[in-house]
């Protein structure tokens, strides 16, 4: 996956970071089992400082307050809970030993491997090139909305998107006994950076 001239430029200015995704990357890739994952997620997690936390929930928020009305007040709290509520879910299991008691592996390894593959260069290809801030401009702000990712996914097997999120066009993401179905599952592949190209919900049709 050939990284776009922006991003090629961000990887340039923050080579040091860039090297150390990766090698968090490959770290998640050989994990033999989703507790292991789990508790390697928590690891890098637990690194944010409060700082870093509030900027990342200020951006947020910032994205959100873009969005049409009545849109972003039904979808704020299904943001809010896909990163915060699963980072303390992720710290609450980690604190609770809970992964300790999860020793099978990822169920699917090759969808795995191909996301620890496109992170290194999600974390870049998302960023604000004309941001100015050197707050903003970090690439471990992107790197946590993977982080969280991979635990929802690959450690919970559940979607990256909370059951219930509202999408434009009255869809949400449901779970039908123990399977999860998503109307734009199938339709992000056009983003390779997506996380929707690797959640375990399987692409439900139309109405």
């Amino acid at each position: 996956m050939a990284a776009q001239p922006a991003a090629a430029g961000l990887m340039e200015e923050f080579s040091e970071d860039l090297s150390t995704i990766r090698s968090i990357a490959d770290r998640f890739r050989i994990a033999r089992s989703r507790g292991e994952l789990g508790t390697l997620v928590a690891r890098e997690v637990l690194t944010y400082s409060l700082f870093e936390l509030q900027v990342i929930g200020g951006r947020l928020n910032n994205e959100i307050d873009k969005l049409p009305s009545p849109y972003k007040e039904r979808i704020r709290p299904y943001f809010l809970g896909q990163l915060f509520g699963a980072h303390h879910r992720l710290i609450a299991m980690d604190r609770g030993g809970e992964f300790e008691r999860m020793p099978d592996p990822v169920s699917d390894q090759k969808t795995f491997s191909a996301f620890c593959d496109m992170v290194p260069l999600g974390c870049f290809a998302w960023d604000d090139v004309n941001e100015r801030n050197p707050h903003l401009r970090q690439p471990r702000n992107r790197l946590f909305y993977y982080l969280i990712s991979a635990f929802s996914m690959f450690v919970l097997d559940e979607p990256g998107h909370p059951v219930g999120m509202p999408f434009p066009g009255g869809y949400t993401v449901e779970k039908r006994g123990r399977e999860y179905y998503c109307l734009i599952r199938d339709k992000e592949k056009e983003v390779p950076h997506s996380i929707c190209n690797f959640c375990p919900a399987q692409q439900s049709e139309e109405k």
